[in-house]
């Protein structure tokens, strides 16, 4: 493609329905193109920017800016800008006004210039297959490379089926509240409603949400910190870093240390903010915490909301209030307001729950409903109409205030969890002990020494070390099992690779955090096929955001003294859809500073044992007096103190435990959480996995683009050029990809790719055929049809100029609408379908065809006319299928939303009018759908 200059015409490959578009701004790589016929506009990268340069040739009308026309009959290129002459006038380029340009599907027909069918069939299959996966109800789900996780495709669903969504999703560890953001991110960013992102997370987490969204979701996210805004600033000292990307992650230490970034964060104009750990941003009624004060600013700016917090509002209602201020800072304005407002219907959460057990209602609670809803809706309850109980609960839960800002689900609720099975391995070295306990103490402070600068070598001895031979021994007992060890560092890690690789028998491979994202991918592989590595040796920060859920063996070769960190550790086990009991292995030395840590964790906290609540609250309470007494020098004289703790330490667990039992909000969990909603998406995605159409379709379509597939396994290929071929596809490197269709596969392989409609792979394959002539024309032969005669089969595409963010799709996605007629022009599409097109025709010649004037003249003009009146008609019938999906979704939602406010605060005005203007527009787009021809096939019956 030749340089971008202002004024010249471009139009967009992917989406030629938005016309004729002008260069209005080039700048650092990237092109701006306005498209003025509908409104739109288009920023590109201008490597792969998917223009076809516009140029109107003799014979073309067009316009000038006052409206005038001109015949061309000369075309000049003058210093990269197109002139027309004509009619004794010239128009230059930058000249033009509104003009549009014809499609060349006719054009190529009428000169010959014809594909072969087979090419023909591959872009009517591409059009069918485009549709099918825009309108599917589960479109943006089905390309996660995660478990179906019925809670966690709930929240998705509903929370990204809203305008504009702002929530709090505080599940509890272990239930993936990460998964589920990034699920309605990608849902939103794949259905078009949200283009600009920012995710703000803790310095320590940047790289495993990195890894998150980018290995499981396919999304690329653009990490920044003051070096990479730094270097932008450079190219362009007056602008904003933050608008350069799109999909951005960044640290709250980061933006709260710059009062410069925060204010550049803030006026990037996001239409999602994504917020976790949000119960470390401190917030009181006296004051702020930095931290706090840079979302807040964010998120009156941001259109979406994602706050992601593990801790319930059970510990602390002003701690609540703060998040919830956050979201909705209208409704949650004054926290006096807040704590005197009356507690939830407890009687109605009695009877959701007994309706969903399928339990007999007591009189009283009959009554309660009759005063809620009329008397012949509740006597339906009596016949056990099942409909009737679903949609009265659904009704019942809806009206749940929280539900609307707040989902929560629990471990107690929720089924799935294997057991944790803890083994505490005291060990001794006998007349050494003395020895091996300096040398643990030593090994101890360093582990303590969290975030030092120190540089200094840390030296061990784990030839020696005693838990290192317990492991070797551990290893020959469990010998094939996969066993997952976690340590401090990755010094460590390389230290214990080095004592495991003098026992040849033995295989271990290593996940830490100077290792490149393809070296852990091939070690994590390694590790997952049933004959490589035995064991995987993690640092604390490596072992972050990846699925060892094959594994149910886990090693702590040390502790860390912060509880949720030493959750989140079992936690890469111990997680929904861990399909074994999980044996959790604690190697320590008698009387060295780690068996203080072991008995608090064990005996004070039982946390070996059973999911840890309220870690921060704990670490906050106990970490200090604890790593006081860990660090004295006599194990004896700090035994008392070390009881003295795990006493305390346990009562205060007894009273948490039952602060969060008797706060739990049933309603809230039921509303959190649907299981017939759930399953019914489960469902869904699942056919979708097991439909062979994606594999059959990307297996033609490789072929015709020169990309080999070799076959490795049951639906699993190595993709790789066959030739030169690589920047057609630039996701398939030289050197190969491995992709998978087998959702189980994937989630067992981090470095096989899995393969879904949604996946860059398979949108990149539509793209490529739809964006170029590929079958746009094509002349086919039936031999032996018993009627001689012509037909011609056409692709029309119903399309609409579609407004960015409103999601159409939904309601009436680009829609092929496939016309045969005969030589007379009657319709015979029922009479020749595809499969038996497909299966006769042969490769076919036109040429004579077209030295026939009476056909070019008129019988092929007349052929087409009469096809597009027929495809009008059937347009005419999908818009109107298309405005009764539109209405009846949208007059639903606005009916319940506005029914909703009268008893519930929680539903923001704004959202209402959103959703009527959404309506009204949508009305709008979907009546202006027009057809046009995408593809034409003569067919010649022999």
């Amino acid at each position: 493609m030749g340089e971008f200059l202002l004024n010249q015409r471009y139009t967009s490959a992917g989406e030629p329905e938005l016309g004729v578009g002008i260069v209005t701004e080039v700048s650092k790589g990237k092109v701006r193109i306005s498209f003025s016929a509908s409104a739109e506009a288009r920023q590109y990268s201008i490597e792969s920017a998917p223009l076809l340069r516009t140029i109107f040739k003799p014979g073309h009308s067009i316009v000038d800016q006052q409206g005038q026309r001109l015949v061309i009959e000369e075309v000049k290129l003058e210093g990269g800008l197109y002139t027309y002459f004509g009619e004794g006038r010239k128009l230059s380029e930058p000249e033009l006004g509104d003009v549009t340009i014809s499609h060349t599907v006719e054009d190529r027909l009428f000169s010959g210039d014809v594909d072969l069918p087979e090419f023909f069939a591959l872009r009517r299959e591409t059009l069918d297959h485009d549709y099918q996966r825009r309108i599917a109800p589960v479109y943006g789900f089905v390309g996660g490379k995660v478990d179906l996780i019925p809670h966690q495709l709930y929240i998705a669903h509903e929370v990204s089926s809203r305008f504009a969504p702002r929530v709090l999703l505080s599940d509890q560890v272990g239930l993936g509240k990460t998964i589920e953001a990034c699920l309605i991110l990608h849902r939103l960013l794949v259905t078009g409603r949200i283009s600009r992102v920012l995710i703000l997370v803790p310095e320590s987490l940047v790289h495993q949400w990195f890894v998150e969204v980018l290995r499981k979701f396919n999304l690329w996210f653009n990490i920044f910190d003051e070096s990479r805004c730094a270097s932008l600033e450079k190219g362009a000292p007056e602008g904003n870093p933050f608008l350069d990307d799109q999909l951005v992650i960044c640290s709250t230490e980061f933006l709260a240390g710059s009062e410069k970034r925060t204010k550049q964060a803030v006026s990037a104009n996001w239409d999602m903010l994504v917020v976790d750990e949000a119960h470390h941003l401190e917030w009181s009624v006296a004051e702020a915490s930095p931290e706090y004060c840079i979302v807040d600013l964010l998120s009156r700016v941001a259109k979406g909301l994602l706050l992601l917090t593990a801790t319930p509002e059970q510990l602390g209602e002003e701690s609540h209030f703060a998040r919830l201020r956050l979201l909705d800072p209208n409704r949650y304005a004054d926290f006096r307001d807040f704590i005197n407002e009356p507690e939830g219907n407890k009687d109605i959460a009695s009877i959701v729950e007994k309706l969903s057990a399928g339990k007999a209602l007591k009189a009283k609670e009959t009554m309660l409903l009759e005063s809620i809803f009329s008397k012949e809706r509740v006597a339906l309850l009596v016949k056990k109409d099942e409909q009737a109980i679903h949609n009265l609960i659904e009704d019942l839960l809806d009206q749940h205030g929280p539900g609307r800002v707040l989902f929560r689900n629990t471990r107690l609720a929720m089924s799935g969890f294997p057991k944790r099975i803890a083994q505490l391995i005291p060990l001794s070295e006998g007349e050494n002990q003395n020895l091996w306990i300096d040398r643990l103490r030593n090994e101890f402070s360093r582990d303590m020494e969290k975030g030092s600068d120190s540089n200094s070598e840390q030296e061990f001895w784990f030839d020696e070390d005693p838990r290192v031979k317990w492991l070797v021994g551990k290893m020959e007992e469990l010998d094939p099992a996969k066993i997952l060890l976690i340590c401090t560092s990755k010094e460590k890690v390389l230290a214990l690779e080095s004592a495991l690789s003098k026992f040849p028998e033995l295989t271990a491979s290593v996940f830490h955090e100077d290792l490149t994202l393809v070296q852990r991918d091939r070690n994590a592989a390694w590790f997952a096929e049933p004959d490589g590595a035995q064991i995987l040796l993690c640092s604390e920060i490596g072992s972050e955001g990846r699925n060892f859920q094959f594994a149910h063996h886990l090693v702590l070769f040390d502790l860390p003294y912060h509880p949720e960190l030493l959750e989140q550790r079992i936690g890469r086990l111990d997680r929904i859809g861990q399909k074994e009991d999980v044996t959790i292995y604690i190697p320590y030395l008698i009387g060295s500073p780690q068996e203080f840590l072991v008995r608090w964790f064990h005996e004070g906290l039982s946390a070996f044992t059973v999911n840890l609540e309220g870690g921060n609250m704990i670490s906050k309470l106990f970490s200090k007096r604890l790593l006081a007494i860990s660090n004295k020098a006599s194990f004896d004289a700090a035994e008392s103190e070390l009881d003295a703790l795990i006493s305390e330490t346990a009562d205060y667990q007894i009273v948490l435990k039952k602060s969060l039992a008797e706060g739990r909000d049933s309603m809230l969990e039921m509303n959190s959480f649907r299981p017939k909603v759930a399953e019914k998406l489960i469902q869904q995605i699942r056919a979708e996995d097991n439909d062979p159409a994606l594999e059959m379709y990307l297996t033609k379509v490789f072929r015709h683009f020169d990309i080999e597939m070799e076959d490795l396994a049951a639906r699993t290929y190595l993709l790789h050029p066959a030739s030169f071929s690589a920047s057609v596809f630039p996701s398939i490197p030289k050197e190969g990809v491995q992709v998978t269709f087998d959702r189980q596969r994937a989630l067992s392989r981090e470095d096989v790719s899995f393969i879904t409609w949604d996946h860059p792979m398979a949108t990149g394959a539509i793209d490529k055929v739809l964006s170029s002539s590929i079958g746009t024309a094509s002349c086919g032969l039936i031999r032996k049809s018993g009627k001689p005669g012509l037909m011609l089969e056409l692709i029309f595409v119903l399309e609409t100029a579609g407004k960015q963010r409103m999601d159409i799709d939904r309601f009436l996605p680009h829609t092929p609408l496939r016309v045969v007629v005969d030589h007379e022009g009657e319709d015979q599409t029922d009479n020749y379908s595809v499969a038996m097109l497909n299966k006769s025709i042969v490769p076919g010649n036109i040429d004579t065809l077209l030295e026939n004037d009476l056909f070019v003249e008129t019988m092929l003009p007349n052929m087409i006319e009469s096809a597009t009146e027929i495809a009008e008609e059937m347009g005419e019938i999908e818009i109107e299928k298309g405005l009764e999906r539109m209405k009846g979704i949208l007059n639903h939602e606005i009916n319940r939303l506005t029914t909703l406010q009268k008893k519930n605060k929680d539903i923001r005005a704004d959202e209402i009018q959103a959703a009527i203007e959404e309506r009204n527009t949508l009305f709008f787009l979907i009546k202006k759908a027009r057809i046009r021809l995408d593809a034409v096939q003569m067919i010649r019956m022999e």
